[in-house]
């Protein structure tokens, strides 16, 4: 009971007095009240009388009310999805000086619509913009010394039609498997509380905390549960929930529980629920006869993970007929279906393929299936090779090849590819050769985790990144060859050649990818390595995750079950096809994993973001492609929110081969291509490209400013690959920053030098470290200009950086490609100009 002075019941009355009749604006007049008399739960109430439904029952009358602390929460379930626009609140007297308003696909997860400061009480009517089937009222300070008290909270906007479900009698729970942190004894299995008796019980240790937990199953909608305690009960508990049984989010919180029966109406889903005790009401330990959990019936079903993996995914084996055949057709099709929609994933069973060729045309993925490379051998060749395009490799873009062993038929396998061609993992058996038939140019390009028995030849490749690999040998090169933990790499010599060779990758962790054990599919997530040198394999350090959690995304998915099946805890693998996003996809768990097969495509429609995630440790993108929308984002890919500041050095966030496009295939516009907030993330090998050719290129056709911002510190970069953008490619402010591996060239369409000088200076750099970092490094990292639009243009440098002892950078060049425009110096104000038309670098060694 709260009590209060004659002076502070006044100003209650007087705020009951001079409250407004509660009617919804103009802007909300066409669209429902779609919480009243829905199911209302909250972190705390006051007392009896002032329960969470009281806050939504249509009645000014009455009012919930919480326990007087600052983190406080009302939450109602809207029975379905639906587009939120407007949010009512009506305090009582005990307001909230601070709050927020959020919504969620399944009550575990949430987003923020609105945020409000130094709040006056009253009647708060707040526009905002959202989807999601639970909506809350987030406290986070209050104004007075009571806790937070609504007489009313209204959720106005449409849904689709999907009528609400309602809470099942069954007990979902009964006879399903179960578990406790501890026992009592051998007579009290966890079990006990769930096999439909009264008479039987399972009881706890006698200590603080303890849980007793259930497996449903699968995903469940969650809206009741009953407990029935023992006379050794819990007076202080969470009910919780979780989507694998190890990230939990709390449906209610119990205080001072006075034992017996009891239920307890909640939201939310999952596919494990737990009593978590927290405080014991006597000496013993705590003891439940039964625990029961009631399910949704009739509403929108949970999304569920595994299932088959769609139908651009071709699964073989070296008994399938007509192979031969199937790889040919898809190349036939793909060839050079540069800005095509076809997309294509090879799975190889495990097993010894004889006699094949795979050609590997555009948005073609081969991989094994096996746990180790050597797992699937095939005695033939993977080829990419530049026919299509007159013998020309430097548009040979978006393929990959993974996970299986080569045996070349004539004892050198050919990967002649350009950007966004990842050959990770791979076994050769031979030599490799990075040129096509005829040594025509090319400008590659990425090896990873990868034994190459023979030698390397990369001929004509302008420029390579190897890592953590190891090779029989590597010859020659063009510009910009860097290896970082390579068994036999040759030596540096940058001053001379092309070549910067460091003996260990600081960070690495290789790319999850879909493997077979037995009839299974599941996702393995390698482990973070430091130091590395060498292949992964088969050590194969790290973790397995069963394709039952993930949801398989398959064409035609929508953005909102993306994002339900995120807030139920489960990874996506998005399988081959393009994606068209009318929501942000919000990543809000700690190492969700989002994977693409076959170069899935994510296109963000309407200005939307496409990708967002949490400042959370160890998330994992991988192997899909966002190709920027008509209408103009602000961010492709944000990595975190502004601010954040966490630490996640010991599991870092990882970005593997996230290939981000700007025109090309239409027209598209972005403002910044990818954000990275949070510090520590790592990002191994993207090609961020604003497209030169193609549709939907000019200047300001395609205009996308910003390549690359990090903001957060200690990020690394492995294999940086960013070209064309209207003003700084790289643009760095975090505080010890890396890169290793640097690849660029200037927007081809500059109109004239007036079009990109800024601050007195001709021309955006290619990378620039901001003015107020202290301490960053950099190796390997070149820069070329082809201005086409006007080769007079003389940029004024590739690489711009605070002279300061703390930031250093090795091996770096900067090249005029034909003599279409040039460079006055390398970094700053050092280092020659290029010129002429011979394509010859100017290098700095070292910097400063």
């Amino acid at each position: 009971m709260r009590l209060r002075s004659l002076g502070v019941a006044l100003a209650s009355t007087a705020a009951l007095i001079t409250l407004p009749v509660i009617t919804p604006s103009s802007a909300a007049a066409a669209d429902t009240n779609l919480s009243q008399g829905r199911t209302a739960t909250s972190s705390s109430t006051e007392n009896a009388g002032t329960p969470a439904a009281a806050g939504v029952d249509g009645d000014t009358g009455t009012r919930w009310s919480s326990a007087a602390t600052d983190d406080q929460w009302l939450q109602v379930d809207l029975g379905t999805t639906a587009s939120i626009n407007q949010v009512v609140l009506t305090w009582e007297a005990a307001y909230a000086k601070d709050y927020k308003i959020q919504s969620s696909a399944d009550g575990n997860s949430w987003t923020d619509l609105r945020s409000v400061t130094d709040g006056d009480g009253g009647t708060d009517t707040l526009t905002v913009s959202g989807q999601g089937r639970y909506v809350r009222m987030q406290g986070i300070h209050r104004a007075t010394p009571w806790g937070y008290s609504l007489w009313e909270f209204q959720v106005f906007g449409t849904t689709g039609g999907t009528q609400p479900g309602t809470c099942g009698t069954a007990n979902a729970a009964q006879g399903k498997t179960s578990s406790a942190s501890s026992t009592e004894n051998a007579g009290t299995p966890a079990s006990a509380a769930f096999d439909g008796s009264d008479s039987t019980r399972w009881s706890s240790q006698a200590s603080d905390p303890q849980w007793l937990r259930v497996d449903l199953g699968s995903v469940q909608d969650l809206c009741k549960v009953d407990l029935n305690w023992e006379a050794a009960y819990a007076r202080d508990f969470q009910l919780q929930a979780s989507a694998d049984g190890q990230n939990w989010t709390t449906l209610k919180t119990v205080t001072g529980a006075t034992g017996g029966r009891a239920s307890y109406d909640v939201s939310g889903s999952g596919r494990y629920v737990r009593v978590l005790g927290t405080a014991r009401a006597t000496p013993y330990g705590y003891s439940l006869w039964e625990f029961a959990v009631h399910t949704g019936t009739g509403g929108t079903p949970p999304v569920e993970g595994g299932g088959d993996l769609g139908p651009n995914v071709i699964v073989v084996d070296p008994s399938t007929p007509n192979l031969q055949q199937k790889f040919d057709q898809v190349f036939t099709q793909q060839e050079s279906a540069q800005f095509g929609s076809g997309r294509y994933q090879f799975l190889l069973k495990p097993g010894t393929y004889n006699g094949i060729n795979a050609q590997l045309g555009f948005y073609t993925s081969i991989s094994g299936l096996g746990l180790n490379p050597d797992d699937t051998q095939i005695n033939g060749d993977i080829t990419v090779d530049a026919g299509w395009f007159n013998g020309n490799a430097t548009q040979n873009f978006w393929r990959s090849a993974e996970n299986l062993a080569i045996t070349p038929s004539n004892g050198t396998d050919r990967w002649a590819v350009a950007q966004a061609a990842p050959f990770r993992r791979i076994h050769v058996k031979g030599g490799l050769n990075l040129a096509p038939n005829g040594y025509g140019w090319a400008s590659g390009g990425y090896i990873a985790d990868s034994k190459i028995d023979g030698t390397v030849g990369p001929y004509s490749q302008q420029q390579w990144y190897t890592r953590d690999s190891s090779v029989g040998g590597w010859t020659n090169g063009v510009w910009n060859m860097t290896f970082t933990g390579v068994q036999g790499a040759p030596a540096t010599n940058f001053d001379s050649g092309p070549y910067t060779t460091l003996d260990t990758t600081p960070i690495s962790r290789e790319k999850p990818f879909l493997y077979l054990d037995g009839n299974d599919y599941k996702v393995f997530v390698p482990a973070k390595r430091t130091n590395a040198r060498g292949v992964s394999w088969p050590a194969n350090a790290g973790t397995s995750l069963p394709l039952s959690q993930f949801y398989v995304v398959k064409p035609g998915a929508t953005a909102a079950t993306i994002n339900t099946a995120l807030a139920q805890g489960l990874n996506l693998l998005f399988t081959p096809g393009v994606y068209h996003l009318d929501q942000t996809i919000d990543v809000t768990r700690a190492n969700t994993v989002v994977l693409g097969l076959g170069l899935a495509t994510i296109i963000p429609d309407g200005g939307i973001d496409a990708l967002h995630v949490a400042d959370v440790d160890g998330v994992r993108l991988a192997g899909f492609l966002i190709d920027a929308g008509a209408t103009k984002s602000d961010t492709l890919l944000r990595i975190g929110p502004a601010g954040a500041a966490a630490d996640h050095s010991a599991n870092p966030t990882t970005m593997q081969d996230v290939f981000i496009r700007i025109g090309g295939a239409g027209p598209g516009l972005a403002t910044d291509s990818v954000v990275v907030n949070s510090d520590d993330v790592v990002i191994d090998h993207t090609w961020i490209w604003r497209a030169d050719h193609g549709e939907g290129v000019g200047w300001e056709t395609n205009r996308a400013d910003y390549g690359l911002r990090v903001n957060g510190d200690d990020v690394l970069a492995t294999g940086l690959f960013v070209e064309h953008f209207n003003k700084y490619d790289v643009l760095w402010n975090g505080e010890r920053g890396r890169t290793i591996f640097f690849q660029n060239e200037k927007a081809y369409d500059a109109p004239n030098a007036a079009a990109i000088t800024h601050d007195g200076i001709v021309g955006y750099a290619a990378y620039k470290v901001a003015d107020t970092v202290n301490e960053h490094e950099a190796w390997g990292l070149g820069s070329y200009c082809n201005y086409t639009s006007d080769p007079s243009i003389v940029q004024h440098h590739g690489f711009q950086v605070p002279v300061r002892t703390g930031v250093k950078l090795h091996s770096l060049q900067v090249i005029s490609l034909g003599g279409k425009g040039q460079y006055a110096h390398v970094v700053n104000d050092t280092g020659a100009p290029t010129s002429g038309t011979d394509t010859i670098p100017s290098k700095i060694t070292q910097f400063p």
